[in-house]
């Protein structure tokens, strides 16, 4: 049966964990949803969550829904704002959306320690410092 499905394939679509502002007092980032289509989304939902272990105990986040509706070509939508505390935790986003009736979904995971200066790149459609996850593949 499942062979029988389309495949629906997911590209030109990222989430992106932006470093927002850098001072003394700590930092500030946020998850954000980049549409790189030439086509708007539509119904756009999104699920987090974390987990990991953490000080030897294993740690899960509440799992949170976030609906974001539609988002236009080339552009972008905040999922969240995200703690350092959980970047030594597997944050995963569940991504779902139409196009034409159709809907697509997929999973982004950023790994226990993946959110760290070195892989800080400039995100795209925000060209803000960020760790990006998606796009092309």
């Amino acid at each position: 049966m499942k062979k029988d499905l389309p495949e629906n394939i997911v590209n030109d679509i990222s989430i992106a964990v932006v470093l927002e502002s850098d001072s003394p007092t700590g930092k500030v980032w946020n998850v954000y949803l980049i549409n790189e289509k030439n086509i708007p989304i539509k119904n756009v939902m999104v699920s987090s969550k974390g987990y990991g272990v953490k000080d030897d105990k294993e740690v899960k986040t509440s799992i949170l829904r976030h609906f974001i509706g539609d988002i236009d070509p080339h552009d972008y939508a905040k999922i969240e704002a995200i703690d350092e505390q959980v970047f030594g935790l597997t944050n995963e986003y569940w991504l779902s959306y139409y196009i034409d009736g159709t809907i697509y979904d997929k999973k982004y995971i950023f790994l226990p320690e993946s959110i760290i200066d070195d892989n800080l790149i400039k995100v795209p459609v925000l060209n803000k410092p960020g760790v990006l996850i998606g796009g092309n593949n």
